[in-house]
């Protein structure tokens, strides 16, 4: 079990965001443009134990964005996910990591049968409980860079806006938020269920999934 170091920012004007990152030398990790849509579920307990304790577990599916384009869909990938805080320690050090960025023991691993595992999980008495999408672009800083090599820039389109994940050692988490226009007072340790109720409570809407709304069909 590895450690994930993170944040979110806010990103209000994307076509800025992009420029910034195509001056800094950024390209997509993956082939072609790199967008990837997701479909995730959260599972927990009938009494929400996970979520008391600070714990996820998701089962999560991607597949490459191809909308509008001709040829055969890119391969999807279903993934399985287990996060918790990382155990306490007195280490000041540490103790002021998990103050400024979002910290977590994570366990991740690709699974052949997303359905078939959800089924398990009911079988153990836990439920899909919160599903939420989102279009993830992920890009990575070019090698002369030496700073950002363990660096992943995310940028996450999702039904309550977008928003940039910066991942890897606090050091360079921070020099890129800095050369990408944003410092430390903007970062976001908030998870996006949270980011969604707090949108909701904002429109007057009660919560349920954060998904993007279905395409209008053109009348005949």
């Amino acid at each position: 079990m590895s450690n994930e170091t993170e944040i979110k920012l806010k990103v209000n004007d994307v076509k800025a965001f992009q420029r910034l990152l195509k001056r800094l030398g950024a390209r997509p990790a993956l082939k072609g443009t790199g967008r990837v849509r997701e479909e995730n579920l959260l599972f927990d307990t009938p009494d929400g134990r996970l979520a008391k304790d600070g714990q996820l577990l998701r089962i999560r599916t991607e597949a490459p964005d191809v909308a509008g384009k001709k040829g055969t869909p890119g391969a999807r990938r279903t993934l399985l996910t287990f996060k918790r805080p990382v155990q306490e320690t007195s280490n000041r050090e540490a103790a002021a990591l998990r103050r400024d960025y979002k910290v977590r023991e994570e366990l991740e691993l690709e699974v052949a049968d997303g359905a078939m595992l959800g089924q398990i999980f009911a079988g153990l008495g836990m439920s899909g409980w919160f599903r939420y999408e989102k279009y993830r672009t992920t890009y990575k800083l070019p090698g002369s860079k030496a700073w950002a090599k363990d660096l992943l820039i995310e940028m996450d389109e999702t039904p309550i806006g977008t928003y940039v994940e910066l991942e890897g050692p606090a050091e360079a988490i921070d020099r890129a938020a800095i050369e990408l226009g944003f410092s430390k007072r903007d970062y976001i340790l908030k998870n996006y269920l949270l980011l969604y109720v707090e949108d909701c409570r904002k429109r007057g809407e009660a919560p349920k999934n954060m998904v993007f709304a279905a395409p209008k069909s053109r009348a005949r």
